[in-house]
């Protein structure tokens, strides 16, 4: 009951996705059940600072990360919140309760010379037809633009705006951005558009299509991205988070300045885009190691 009570105020009042609400209610769900494993008399109401600690030490033994331990602690943080709010408790077993500490490790990225490769030889097959000018245009728009994949599917024809050379993004929480593009960004949309118009015929709706004609599911995006960069870079993880990596540090590493970068990721806070500066500097590093002689 609780825990449906918090989903409809997530959705409703905190507009959290349907994605974020279920991750959640998974999350609290879980945690009722070793409730109930540790003693059958405990509930949410009656939990307490030290239940809340043997369930991360639980977890941590389990052979949870540290970013899944802290990520379900934040859920019953936000969760216990709600039952505040509601006059349920009068305070927090969460509160006070220190999750493990997180790796922050640098984010991965493509280099540029690997990316030129992709995007403009030929040589490189990614697809037939279709399916190959818009694998090819797809890899483009998250590495000239940096958008997320969410926003990437969530694109409609109404948001690309050739005549400003622009692309309305909605991202988390629906904050809606605007994004730049260039000429050679604008030709590989042209022509995407004359691919699809080609087999699909006039469309007007999403703007990434799948080979039934239907807007372009998550997986797909996700397993072209990774076919794709397999092809030229031997980076561990080849996703398309990575290709936002990628832009962002191909902006500082061409002298973008910081706050510029942020507001085109679409970051509520400048220190969460201050980790590509260290990324930046380890390309330099290596840099200076192939160049210099005494390196």
């Amino acid at each position: 009951m609780y825990i449906d009570q918090f989903a409809e105020y997530l959705r409703l009042e905190r507009n959290y996705s349907e994605r974020t609400v279920s991750s959640y209610c998974s999350d609290l769900t879980l945690f009722r059940q070793f409730l109930k494993e540790t003693d059958a008399g405990l509930d949410f109401l009656s939990a307490d600072r030290d239940v809340v600690r043997l369930w991360v030490v639980d977890m941590m033994e389990k052979g949870e990360t540290t970013t899944t331990v802290n990520r379900k602690l934040s859920a019953l943080r936000s969760f216990y919140r709600f039952l505040r709010i509601k006059g349920l408790v009068t305070a927090s077993p969460a509160q006070g309760v220190k999750g493990p500490k997180n790796k922050k490790p640098l984010p991965q990225f493509v280099r540029e010379a690997d990316m030129d490769r992709l995007l403009d030889d030929p040589e490189i097959d990614l697809g037939d037809g279709f399916l190959g000018v818009r694998n090819r245009t797809v890899i483009a728009v998250f590495y000239e633009t940096g958008m997320r994949m969410a926003e990437l599917i969530g694109l409609d024809d109404r948001d690309v705006d050739f005549g400003s050379r622009t692309i309305k993004v909605t991202g988390k929480r629906d904050k809606q951005r605007f994004i730049p593009f260039g000429e050679e960004l604008e030709r590989r949309l042209k022509e995407y558009l004359e691919a699809r118009t080609a087999e699909f015929g006039e469309t007007h709706g999403a703007f990434f299509l799948s080979q039934k004609g239907e807007r372009i599911p998550r997986h797909q995006v996700y397993l072209l991205v990774k076919d794709a960069l397999g092809k030229v870079s031997d980076v561990s993880k080849k996703s398309p988070h990575v290709l936002r990596h990628t832009f962002a540090t191909s902006m500082l590493n061409h002298d973008a300045e910081l706050g510029a970068v942020k507001e085109l990721l679409g970051h509520n806070s400048l220190q969460t885009t201050q980790i590509y500066v260290h990324t930046t500097f380890k390309e330099l590093k290596e840099i200076y190691k192939q160049a210099h002689p005494r390196a």
